[in-house]
């Protein structure tokens, strides 16, 4: 479905749908034709999971996180989000509760204690979003350590230059076009390297998501530029194409 299709059916604005494309939040295909955007029914599944998230009081840097994790498991997320949305129910019941009995003691038909009249107004803290933090944050690093460290030092050191050849490769190409068959190509072997090497999978939005870590994370964008300057920003455009072919391709 294109864009406007999508807004009305969702009830997000079009002007929303371009924010969430242009943070990465939700990047859909393109028509070939004209370039407009096409959104798949995973895109529309991605955006069920957003609204979700956002009903849960998540933050939108935080939802992106949980979606692009190689772990987020969309059944697990349901439970947890349902779980989220009735603590919301039962809170704001509280809040309607103490509203009533503020009417009440306005109008002089009962008495309110302080503490009475906060009852309901607690927005400290998202127990939740911690749990889902834990679930799909951490799990898929812890999983990626143990790999490594169970494959010991000399298997260490060979995943270790095997990355940096990889890295070399494509910072000789950086110069070029992402989408260019060379660039794609080197980019489809960094993809099932990372898949066979860290004990996590990546899926297309996650391998594009690590891609935009790239940048957007100083510490790797100083790390991965010291093979060739730029190559962070090129690997996040390449990175975006290759996960866009795979989504059309329906991989997984």
């Amino acid at each position: 479905m294109n864009i406007k299709e999508l807004a009305r059916v969702s009830g997000v604005s079009v002007r929303t749908l371009h924010l969430y494309d242009r943070d990465g939040l939700l990047r859909p295909g393109r028509d070939p034709n004209n370039s407009y955007r096409v959104y798949t029914d995973r895109d529309a599944d991605r955006l069920q999971q957003i609204l979700l998230f956002r009903a849960c009081g998540f933050p939108l840097k935080v939802i992106r996180e949980l979606l692009d994790s190689p772990g987020f498991d969309r059944e697990q997320a349901f439970i947890l989000q349902q779980e989220a949305l009735k603590f919301e129910k039962s809170r704001i019941e509280g809040m309607l509760n103490t509203l009533e009995k503020s009417m009440n003691a306005l109008k002089g038909k009962e008495s309110m204690s302080d503490t009475e009249k906060f009852e309901g107004f607690d927005f400290s803290t998202n127990p939740y979003e911690e749990e889902a933090r834990a679930r799909w944050g951490s799990e898929a690093v812890d999983k990626s350590r143990q790999k490594l460290a169970s494959l010991g030092e000399e298997g260490g050191q060979r995943i270790g230059e095997t990355m940096n050849a990889l890295f070399a490769r494509l910072a000789a190409l950086r110069k070029g076009d992402p989408a260019s068959e060379d660039a794609q190509a080197a980019v489809a072997e960094l993809y099932g390297f990372f898949n066979n090497n860290f004990g996590v999978h990546y899926g297309p939005e996650a391998f594009a998501g690590l891609g935009r870590m790239y940048v957007e994370d100083e510490r790797f964008a100083k790390n991965i530029d010291r093979f060739g300057e730029g190559l962070s920003a090129f690997l996040k455009e390449a990175m975006a194409r290759y996960a866009e072919k795979l989504i059309r391709e329906g991989a997984e």
